[in-house]
């Protein structure tokens, strides 16, 4: 038995023992004259049946899943089962004390039709299954509510911790210390380069610090930051590395994540020309395809028998998408001959 169950009955057994102290309280206030047995045997039922008429309809409203209900659709059925425990409640109650003969000594009472004992016993015992109801319902809204906010919480410092590592993954320090390398030899070769290449990396270390504070960015100020990533590589790769890029100009105004574009030129850089002796092309493509937008990064190399997820900037592309898109967005990487390999991203089209 967990702890919930027992905190339930613990408070079942509290709660209608407490009904029967009070059974017992006003009997000796007004000094009833009621038989001790009959007292006893009164109290017993009571006890009894109020811990069965109320379990029961603990088990009734978790079968019909009440507690997974807005409140605003729950009430009006709490209602209805509540009277219609109380009746129950009542007629068993008026059953026992029949069948036990333990009726109190007030004249008159035994004249009434059992209907009409069972319609004022209903709504006195009521008094006890409303604050069963009461206390049962809200007692699970607010441990509900409580643990879907530590869910919510929980959710959010994933998505932090994400996005703060994603952020982290852009900086690459290997990254910035060979752009300010070349930048510190272009200083008084070419000064004019120089400041250029200082404006293009102040650029991207802007964007990677504010990405998070937008789910997207039109494609065009992203293709903006891989031109400037790409160009401070140019200045380290010179002659090894070629760039081309095949853009439709009716993509540029689509909304795509921050810095997805970016990560996926680094691998390429990183894991591609890098690699590669006599260097090779990173070629950008964006065009529609179908009802997605289809951006592509290929690069000269080889995946070594990599596919998906190779890396934390893959791995991280995949995750970002699947929390902004679901299974509407689409990434993979292959090769797509022996020495070309192809990032290629699928995102939904925004009209």
């Amino acid at each position: 038995m967990n702890n919930s169950n027992k905190l339930y009955w613990l408070l079942q057994i509290c709660g209608w023992g407490l009904v029967g102290l009070t059974m017992l309280f006003f009997a000796h206030v007004y000094q009833a004259n009621i038989p001790t047995g009959i007292l006893l045997g009164r109290i017993a039922i009571v006890f009894t049946t109020g811990i069965l008429t109320t379990h029961i309809l603990r088990l009734f409203i978790k079968w019909r899943g009440w507690l997974l209900q807005s409140i605003e659709r729950v009430i009006p059925k709490l209602i209805i089962a509540m009277v219609a425990t109380s009746m129950i409640y009542s007629a068993i109650i008026l059953t026992e004390v029949d069948f036990f003969g333990l009726h109190l000594a007030i004249p008159g009472s035994y004249k009434l039709s059992f209907i009409n004992r069972l319609m004022g016993s209903t709504v006195d015992n009521g008094l006890f299954i409303l604050p069963w109801v009461l206390i049962y319902y809200f007692y699970h809204f607010i441990e509900k509510s409580r643990k879907q906010q530590l869910d919510t919480l929980q959710l959010e410092s994933l998505i932090k911790e994400l996005e703060l590592k994603t952020i982290k993954s852009h900086i690459n320090p290997h990254f910035i210390f060979n752009s300010l390398n070349s930048i510190r030899a272009l200083v008084v070769e070419n000064p004019q380069r120089a400041r250029e290449a200082i404006t293009e990396l102040s650029n991207i270390l802007r964007s990677s610090m504010q990405i998070d504070k937008s789910e997207t960015v039109p494609l065009e100020k992203e293709l903006n930051i891989v031109k400037d990533y790409l160009a401070l590589e140019n200045m380290r790769f010179e002659d090894r590395l070629k760039i081309e890029y095949n853009i439709d100009d009716d993509t540029l105004d689509q909304q795509v994540p921050p810095m997805m574009l970016q990560t996926l030129a680094e691998n390429a850089i990183k894991h591609g020309i890098s690699k590669q002796v006599e260097g090779g092309v990173v070629r950008i493509n964006s065009d529609f395809k179908n009802d997605f937008l289809e951006l592509t990064v290929q690069n000269t190399g080889q995946l070594n028998g990599k596919t998906n997820g190779g890396g934390f900037g893959l791995s991280s592309t995949t995750d970002r998408l699947n929390l902004l898109y679901g299974d509407k967005a689409k990434f993979e990487i292959k090769q797509v001959d022996p020495f070309l390999v192809e990032a290629k991203l699928l995102l939904p089209v925004h009209a």
